[in-house]
């Protein structure tokens, strides 16, 4: 087995790190979006750990949204692994070593990987899963991404976790300014009721405090989700008619036209309306690098191509003035 990549003062930066970023607990989004693959089969050989450069800070992601940050902030050098979801749907990481899904990481898988730091969001079984690391001397830093300043902060932190700091502050600049754009391209206009569901059987949806409920509020929607103090609250479709919202945004990555789905329940405003509209949870629900793309397409859903095409412009001029 390769010897342990790393030098006691980067090691000591991970550490700092890892106690800076705090142990977080959050509900992974992921369990809605069906982020995680099953099984560790595929890909690169666990058992063979990727020689890095001496120095170069060894990391391993067991989490889509992580990963996607890293891969934004040209980090992917420091990748030695990472989950089945991130290495089947990202070209740039799927010859490295998968680990597992979401619920079902590996511990042999990533302790063989000899990482400096593992980056996860814990769901229930990856905080046990996080306490098994920790015994064996793996540093690993877990990180919240349910709000929308959670995210942002998730990549300020791998910024400064993999020396790429610049990189974090102009993507963070840039979804910042997104946001101010639509705030102010949606600011007097009427919020059409809206609902956003994750899942359709059972019934999912978009509740309260969310950042994907709090990018709808920018985007000129009102979330009547946002009555449920659950993040991802499951609902009735009884509830759903009752709400009577005018768009129904469906994210879910079932077979099928929405449309066609939901013109089981007619008298769904959205449905008489045919503003029952489809986004791809795979980018949008991602809480991931790119909160400034999925704030395009629910304006887009909203206010049409026009209006999202206006966001983008003011959003660079709003970057180009700081």
């Amino acid at each position: 087995m390769l010897s342990r990549v790393g030098h006691r003062t980067r090691h000591r930066r991970v550490r700092a790190t890892a106690r800076a970023v705090g142990t977080l607990v959050s509900v992974a989004l992921a369990a809605l979006a069906a982020w995680s693959v099953a099984g560790c089969s595929a890909g690169g050989d666990a058992d063979a750990p990727l020689a890095a450069p001496p120095g170069r800070l060894r990391v391993v992601s067991i989490n889509p949204s992580l990963t996607a940050i890293l891969l934004a902030l040209d980090a992917a050098d420091v990748l030695v692994g990472v989950d089945d979801f991130s290495a089947a749907q990202q070209p740039q990481v799927a010859h490295l070593p998968r680990v597992g899904g979401l619920f079902n990481p590996s511990l042999e898988g990533v302790a063989a990987l000899q990482p400096d730091v593992v980056v996860l969001v814990p769901s229930v079984e990856q905080r046990d899963f996080k306490e098994r690391l920790t015994r064996l001397g793996v540093d690993v830093v877990a990180f919240d991404n349910i709000r929308f300043e959670q995210v942002l902060r998730n990549i300020a932190e791998l910024g400064a976790l993999v020396d790429r700091v610049d990189l974090a502050t102009e993507r963070i600049a840039a979804i910042r300014a997104s946001r101010a754009a639509a705030e102010e391209f949606t600011r007097g206009k009427p919020r059409p009721r809206t609902v956003i569901v994750l899942q359709r059987d059972p019934v999912f949806a978009v509740g309260r405090g969310s950042f994907l409920d709090e990018l709808l509020t920018a985007a000129g929607g009102d979330n009547l989700g946002a009555q449920f103090d659950d993040a991802y609250p499951q609902v009735a479709v009884e509830w759903l008619v009752d709400a009577a919202p005018e768009v129904l945004i469906d994210m879910t990555d079932e077979p099928g036209d929405p449309l066609e789905f939901w013109s089981r329940w007619p008298a769904i405003p959205a449905v008489a309306a045919g503003r029952v509209l489809h986004l791809d949870p795979k980018t949008v629900t991602l809480p991931g690098p790119y909160l400034d793309r999925s704030l395009a397409e629910m304006v887009e859903a909203l206010h049409g191509r026009a209006a999202a095409a206006w966001l983008l412009a003011h959003a660079r001029d709003g970057r180009s003035a700081r």
